[in-house]
């Protein structure tokens, strides 16, 4: 997925270091290149079960 979304992207100064992809790797870019790219961990659905909460006025939500 990292792959598809980064190839064409080397305009940007982005350029995929696959081997570092295929170990997943925090940062995946390569080290010759300008940006840094990073895979970033998130939990989408605590993130939107939180916001929905908050405007609700329910409280806040923790994660586990």
């Amino acid at each position: 997925m990292r792959e598809r979304i980064c190839d064409g992207l080397g305009f940007l100064g982005i350029e995929l270091d696959r081997e570092r992809n295929a170990k997943n790797a925090p940062l995946f870019s390569s080290d010759t290149v300008r940006v840094k790219v990073r895979v970033i961990r998130t939990d989408e659905e605590l993130m939107i079960t939180s916001s929905t909460a908050r405007v609700l006025n329910l409280g806040s939500i923790q994660g586990t």
